[in-house]
């Protein structure tokens, strides 16, 4: 059996239908879906940056805060120990050499190596007191700017500068005025050991600190700037805000670095800024990756939703097809039993048109005979051939009364009423009707009817119409090659068995399983519906019984029909009723 004809029936015009309302409805389930999933996606995503951020933002401000704290802290402890030792010790004390190398050595001691020298400067800013490594009494530092704003406050920190001994190195001051001169103490402080309270300042991969003043100048090492990349944009940092308190965090994008975040605070009563410096990619790896995966999500939901998408589509246009052809072929099926309907009442006129003459035939026949058996006649040469043409006359006008009798008999029976019938007597009328068409097809029609088989409670048409259409399929089957159609009844327990056997091709095992399903045929286009078996498991199904199939290609096919008798009450074998098989009327070949 081959499944419906799709291609031949459906138009171009269809198909292009169909592919549009397939595309619609993939587009349709695909924004339905999507709609949603980038809105809900979209807002969380964007609320977890918002939140993220501010809480990078957070941390770096407790960052800087914490630092900014350290490093004031030491810039101020140091100047309170130089201020201790100034208010300490009086002027003759310190500006003895000796002295003041005590006082060192004592601080480095406690400090460690943070305090590198000490000196006392005159007015003239003439160091005329030292102790540390360098050779440095008398020093002149009139010219130096240290020296001019140490003159001006009573206690400074000067900037980062080389000096005389040519390395990187601050000052701290104290001015005290004895008998009405003034004079200074300073204290030079370890770059190294302040440099190291900035450096420690990482985050992530990127992440740096440093110190600049307010003309753009660095007070830190510049170690943390590698050859391979340009320092940072120190115009925009110097515009940077100095926020007396708190933080300043700010976005810039450096020509060699991308795009990087800064967060500044105050140092030394906003002379100094210290800078935090970290790439965003590197401040926000976290989020960029949340967002990766986000998108990698998104993307494999939004394959699957497509691939959903297409294959319900596809699936409801094929099953919408399938129930338009149907829909068309059960018009068809509408149309060809009106025209078998009409095709039956005029049979049915014509039998009864032919009978009446047959019947007159029959009659002269039967007159002429009276009229051979006077004496002048039997004295003919061709009496017995008269006699025998006569007797053939007669013959054959009977079989044709008895043809056009069962002809009328089986038009005139449409109403489905339930009653009791003899099976033989079913199998029998049947057998009559179709044992011209078997001789032209080539097949011997053979029957075994069991004796003394009990009723059965059924329709008679329609137990007729499943008789009818089994015999059709069979002959059609063998009208190529011929053979022998052998139907029979039997009593099975309480089960009367009407059994249907060809020794046609056969079918296929795998189409067994689908000959009762609606609309399911293997002929060729026109030549059926597939409806047939399908009415024939509906009526069989509705009287309580069960119809079987077996078949090997090659050797045959034989259809069981079980009907219960009048002791069997009990209920009919569950079975796959197809969607048309309780719809009555003239049957269809399958």
């Amino acid at each position: 059996m081959e499944s419906h004809p799709t291609s031949q029936a459906e138009t171009e015009e269809n198909r292009s239908y169909y592919r549009s309302l397939m595309r619609n409805m993939v587009i349709t389930v695909i924004l339905v879906s999507f709609a949603p999933l980038i809105l809900v996606g979209g807002i969380i995503m964007d609320r977890f940056q918002t939140a993220y951020r501010e809480k990078i933002h957070a941390h770096l401000e407790e960052l800087v805060q914490k630092h900014q704290h350290d490093i004031d802290g030491f810039l101020k402890e140091r100047l309170g120990n130089l201020r201790f030792l100034s208010t300490s010790c009086g002027a003759a004390d310190l500006a003895d050499s000796r002295f003041l190398r005590q006082q060192l050595e004592a601080l480095q001691i406690q400090y460690g190596p943070v305090f590198v020298d000490l000196g006392v400067v005159n007015e003239q800013g003439s160091q005329i007191a030292y102790a540390g490594p360098f050779q440095l009494i008398n020093a002149q530092y009139a010219d130096a700017s240290w020296f001019q704003k140490a003159l001006n406050s009573r206690y400074q920190i000067s900037d980062v500068f080389l000096g005389l001994r040519g390395l990187p190195h601050f000052i701290i001051t104290v001015k005290s005025v004895l008998a009405g001169q003034p004079w200074i103490l300073r204290a030079t402080i370890d770059f190294e050991a302040f440099n190291n309270l900035v450096e420690n300042i990482q985050i992530g991969k990127t992440g740096r600190a440093f110190i600049l003043n307010r003309r753009g100048e660095f007070q830190t090492s510049l170690s943390p700037f590698s050859t391979s990349e340009t320092m940072p944009d120190i115009q925009f940092l110097t515009h940077l805000p100095h926020p007396a308190r708190g933080v300043a965090i700010a976005r810039h994008t450096d020509a060699s670095q991308g795009k990087c975040i800064y967060a500044a605070a105050s140092l030394k009563n906003g002379d100094w800024m210290l800078i935090y410096q970290q790439r965003v990619s590197d401040a926000f790896s976290a989020t960029n990756q949340a967002q990766d995966l986000a998108v990698l999500i998104f993307l494999i939901g939004g394959l699957g939703i497509i691939t959903v998408a297409w294959v319900l589509s596809r699936k409801m246009v094929s099953r919408i097809r399938t129930a338009d052809l149907e829909k068309e072929l059960m018009n068809q099926q509408v149309i060809e039993t009106g025209k078998l309907a009409s095709v039956g009442e005029l049979a049915a006129g014509i039998a009864h048109e032919i009978n009446n003459p047959v019947a007159i035939m029959v009659e002269e026949a039967g007159w002429i005979q009276d009229l051979l058996e006077e004496e002048e006649f039997e004295k003919s040469d061709n009496f017995d051939e008269f006699q025998r043409a006569l007797k053939q006359i007669n013959t054959q006008g009977k079989r044709c009364k008895d043809i056009t009798h069962k002809l009328l008999s089986f038009a005139r029976k449409t109403d489905s009423r339930i009653q009791d019938i003899n099976p033989n007597d079913l199998v029998t009328d049947v057998v009559g009707l179709s044992s011209q068409r078997a001789k032209y097809a080539n097949v011997e029609i053979r029957t075994q009817l069991a004796p003394d088989l009990p009723v059965v409670r059924a329709s008679s048409s329609e137990m007729q119409q499943v008789l009818l259409n089994l015999i059709n399929n069979a002959l059609q089957a063998m009208e190529k090659s011929g053979g022998h159609l052998d139907i029979g009844t039997r009593l099975d327990e309480t089960q009367v068995v009407i059994d249907v056997a060809d020794n046609g091709p056969g079918i296929p095992r795998a189409n067994l399983g689908r000959i009762f399903d609606p609309f399911f045929t293997t002929k060729p286009v026109g030549r059926g519906t597939g409806l047939g078996l399908s009415i024939c498991y509906g009526i069989v199904h509705k009287m309580g019984g069960r119809i079987d199939v077996e078949s090997v290609v090659g050797m045959g096919t034989a259809f069981h029909i079980r009907l219960p008798t009048l002791e069997d009450t009990g209920p009919a074998p569950s079975g796959h009723p197809p969607t048309a098989a309780d719809t009555d009327g003239p049957v269809e070949n399958a």
